[in-house]
């Protein structure tokens, strides 16, 4: 879920009440498997390699490695003048290369129709490049000025700023043709994110109607003053669990309303609050100072509240994986949903970034060396499931593949457990 920020949000922190903190005993058996599980894997670590290392590809300075299913893209400067390469690999191997000219780097590579979608600023700075490849050849399709953002079977393409009209484009994927336009002009732009991408379209004003559009066939679901007669002010949105999330008055007061009408639902006070997240059942919202409140997301009700944890990981079987926040809270825990109760802590592990879409997490911690421990947490109350030994840093995963950087720039792939 992407904010849009429409000012600068400031207030007064006033606390809530402070839950207790749960006894350190309760995380000590963990603690103690944990380390077992580490000094195991640390004496194995001197074994031949594992059988999921599928190769190593060339990377190099500033060279980024992209995943899509069983293929990995890397995306490397051009040697000799301006412009990027695009360089798909399958087992191992290379298949083929093509140029992106006009961006300055390549923040994001995806498949998508039978294309491979390329999206990076451009080389003058102020404004966007997507360039669409052929995902069996590598032969240019189509490019065009601005980022585009997969949404269903096409692409939604952002207004890239400047002067004149300015839109949202609904674009096909196999040529890049427009399908649709919404105008923007003076509006900021906000969307909402489903399965399978953009979902919803959400224009804001500085004042009069707040407009949702539906991002797969172009139709205006609402259109809405939220505070009419109200002077503007500051205010950030957001989607969550069918909702739009509106916060003003310095992140102090949440407004929800249902996502294809806008009619308000309920507010809530929620001092310093910034982001706000689905979390199993209940909508979790973390303080920008730390800690989190637990809200049953159709009447706004704070269900639980917390100084120790922020930000949930993962919510499953009534369980909910968190991350320490202030007040003394160390690595990652697990929660019970329906009351906060500390179940397990985990430990100080990290979260393994992921590029794909997948029910699956892993998290890494460092053995020494270039070597990490990679696991998958268990929310049951056991130790994380520990994976893999694994070389190098700057570690990302897919559905499919794992890819790490190694100390001499190049990439190892490895196949995920």
């Amino acid at each position: 879920m992407t904010v849009i920020d429409l000012g600068e949000l400031r207030g007064d922190d006033v606390a809530p009440d402070r839950a207790p903190r749960p006894p350190r005993a309760v995380g000590r058996p963990f603690r103690v498997a944990v380390a077992l599980l580490v000094a195991l894997v640390t004496l194995a670590a001197a074994a031949p390699p594992a059988r999921s290392v599928v190769g190593t590809i060339p990377g190099g300075t500033g060279a980024t490695a992209f995943l899509a299913g069983d293929r990995v893209y890397v995306a490397q400067r051009v040697e000799a003048g301006p412009g990027w390469d695009v360089v798909a690999y399958r087992a191992g191997r290379e298949r083929w290369r093509g140029r992106a000219d006009g961006a300055d780097n390549v923040v994001a590579v995806w498949e998508q129709g039978g294309r491979v979608l390329a999206v990076g600023p451009a080389s003058d700075g102020d404004r966007w490049e997507t360039v669409a490849f052929d995902a069996r050849t590598g032969a240019v399709r189509w490019r065009q000025t601005g980022g585009v953002f997969p949404a269903g079977d096409a692409l939604l393409m952002r207004p890239s700023g400047g002067p004149g009209p300015q839109s949202v484009r609904r674009l096909a994927v196999a040529d890049g043709r427009t399908l649709w336009t919404v105008p923007t002009t003076g509006r900021g732009v906000q969307f909402s994110y489903g399965p399978s991408g953009v979902d919803r379209i959400l224009l804001l004003p500085a004042a009069g109607e707040t407009e949702v559009w539906d991002a797969a066939t172009g139709a205006r679901l609402a259109a809405r003053d939220l505070h009419p007669g109200e002077v503007p002010g500051a205010r950030a949105m957001q989607g969550a669990g069918g909702l739009f999330l509106e916060t003003r008055l310095a992140g102090d007061v949440v407004t929800a309303f249902e996502m294809d009408t806008l009619r308000p639902r309920w507010t809530a006070e929620l001092p310093l609050v910034g982001h706000l997240e689905p979390c199993g059942s209940l909508l979790c919202a973390s303080r920008q100072t730390g800690g989190m409140w637990a809200l049953d997301p159709a009447t706004g009700a704070v269900r639980w509240t917390s100084d120790l944890w922020s930000g949930v990981l993962r919510a499953e079987g009534g369980r909910l994986l968190v991350a320490a926040g202030r007040e003394g809270g160390e690595g990652l825990s697990v929660l019970a949903e329906s009351d906060g109760r500390l179940i397990a802590e985990v430990g100080d592990w990290d979260v393994l970034p992921q590029v794909e879409t997948d029910d699956r997490l892993f998290l890494t911690r460092p053995l020494g060396g270039d070597r990490v421990l990679l696991a998958e947490p268990d929310l049951s109350g056991h130790p994380p499931v520990v994976r893999d030994v694994l070389t190098g840093t700057d570690c990302t995963a897919g559905r499919v593949l794992l890819v790490c950087r190694e100390r001499g720039g190049d990439f190892t792939v490895r196949r995920l457990p």
